[in-house]
């Protein structure tokens, strides 16, 4: 017995695969991996479009494994329908795509594929960066725990460590004091106010200098726990989370959920430090962003100077300052701005001192008077009675970042990070399977971590598309008859007013509107 059967009837018309296939023509991908292809050898491939298809399956509805994926399109008319296969063809075998997306298609074309459904979305008018939300998620790695060795790294310098040496020096030479030498031997000059002695005889030190050898070598190295079966992962610790392995995919979105940029690192590094990296990735793309959103985390001397810096806003959360504990509350400590001093809760004076190599100005009390003072306890447990009061060069940035912290718009901003960026992070643990990884190694993780943010973007464009498109008959009434029942509220950015309500919703063409 025999029946034909269409496939074109057999998928639902609102199906998400049919919305995908009718918001973006993947016929641009050829463009993309024309020079990773011969065009004069070889037998002839598997289409390019059909494979990153088939990875874009996996990633938009959760798929482990690109061996279950092979095996659910083989199964799925939906996918067949949207791969171009006819119900009796062979679908391409999972190893096709494993071996592709391993040793044919780079980094670089990853990158531009997250690039392309990015701006795709831009020119349609549905990305707002005007706002962008910062953040970061763990995702478990393909590693075990019991399967580590501890090893000594070298601690990489800091990305900003020549610009802060530089206003270091400038203080110091404010102050009338002697720039620090780039000489690393150099170590006493942050201690020492007074001219070199004259030279003597010379005294056979050799313990010494051996012992300030290993100091030195000590704090240019730091012992990390490293897996054997992937080491480019790292030790993920943090409250009261399990200790696991683990890589860190930090992530930028704008108000409506659009990713924006990803930066993927072991999980042992800090939020802030992969901070720069996101940050260059937004700007380069979306010059005109105006705040950036993101925790208490983010919230470092250098971060505040950036943003602020470069005549933007960063949103963030209150910060507890790290201070002895059942002492003075910090805020009794004040610093006076114009005779550069910090006012201790006794009315005395801590006059300025030096400011080391971290960009922290010190200032310190007179051991003569903290010596009688009635509350030195709740001060300093110092033997030499004296109290040390700490406040970076770039403390006025922070302070900044304090202020807008009492602003009632980005109160509101902070506040929407919930509807955002830990949405994103909830629906691609949840929905895409971004919560643990099979692959190994930062290279794979990261084309991976791409791949997937790339199909979440893609699954909002077609949506938003289709509805702009074919709009539902019953939401318009709705949205006519009662525009109060949106509960969400939203921002537009006016040059003049700054950010006020709107009720309209983000449609094509309407990308200034900051849809919450």
């Amino acid at each position: 017995m025999f029946e034909i059967v269409d496939t074109e009837s057999l998928v639902p018309a609102n199906h998400l695969l049919r919305k995908i296939d009718a918001a973006v023509d993947f016929g641009k991908i050829y463009d993309m991996v024309e020079p990773l292809y011969c065009a004069d050898n070889g037998r002839p491939s598997v289409d390019p479009v059909v494979l990153f298809k088939m990875v874009l399956i996996q990633h938009l509805y959760g798929l482990t494994s690109l061996r279950r994926t092979a095996e659910e399109v083989s199964l799925n008319v939906a996918y067949r329908w949207f791969l171009g296969y006819r119900l009796q063809e062979e679908t391409p075998h999972f190893s096709t795509i494993s071996y592709n997306f391993r040793h044919r298609f780079t980094t670089e074309t990853v990158d531009r594929i997250f690039s392309w459904i990015l701006m795709e979305m831009v020119e349609a008018g549905y990305v707002a960066p005007g706002v962008v939300f910062v953040d970061g998620t763990h995702i478990k790695a393909n590693a075990n725990l019991k399967k580590t060795v501890k090893e000594e790294v070298l601690i990489e310098a800091k990305r900003y460590a020549k610009e802060l040496m530089d206003e270091v020096n400038a203080d110091w030479e404010a102050h009338g004091k002697k720039p620090f030498s780039d000489d690393e031997n150099d170590e006493d000059n942050e201690n020492n106010d007074e001219p070199p002695a004259s030279p003597k005889k010379k005294r056979n030190n050799t313990s010494r200098k051996k012992l300030k050898k290993r100091k030195k070598e000590a704090k240019k190295t730091k012992t990390v726990v490293k897996s054997t079966a992937d080491p480019d992962c790292g030790l993920f610790v943090k409250g009261d989370h399990k200790k696991q392995l683990a890589y860190e995919a930090h992530t930028a979105c704008d108000v409506h959920g659009v990713v924006l940029a990803v930066e993927v690192t072991p999980g042992n590094i800090h939020d802030s430090v992969a901070f720069d990296d996101v940050y260059d990735q937004v700007v380069e793309q979306f010059p005109d962003v105006h705040a950036f959103v993101a925790d208490s985390a983010y919230k470092t001397p250098h971060i505040c100077k950036k943003v602020f810096g470069d005549d933007r806003v960063l949103s963030t959360a209150y910060k507890r300052p790290m201070t002895m504990k059942g002492g003075h509350e910090w805020w009794k400590y004040v610093y006076d701005e114009f005779y550069d001093c910090v006012i201790c809760p006794e009315y005395q004076v801590l006059n300025y001192s030096t400011t080391n190599r971290d960009g922290y100005r010190e200032y310190k009390s007179d051991p003569k008077i903290c010596v009688n003072c009635p509350t030195r306890h709740l001060c300093t447990k110092s033997k030499d009675c004296v109290k040390t009061v700490t406040r970076h060069i770039w403390k006025d940035y922070e302070e900044l970042a304090d202020d807008a912290r009492y602003t009632p718009i980005y109160q509101r901003m902070y506040k929407a990070r919930k509807e955002t960026i830990e949405r994103v992070f909830v629906d691609a643990k949840e929905q895409h399977g971004l919560r643990y990884t099979r692959y190994t190694g930062l290279a794979q993780v990261t084309n991976w971590v791409k791949l997937k943010f790339a199909a979440m973007n893609l699954k909002k464009y077609a949506k938003w598309v289709w509805r702009d498109r074919y709009p539902d008959r019953f939401s318009c009434i709705i949205s006519l008859v009662f525009p109060f029942f949106r509960t969400n509220p939203s921002f537009v950015l006016d040059a003049e007013l700054g950010f006020v309500d709107t009720l309209s919703p983000p449609h094509a063409g309407e990308g200034q509107f900051l849809f919450l």
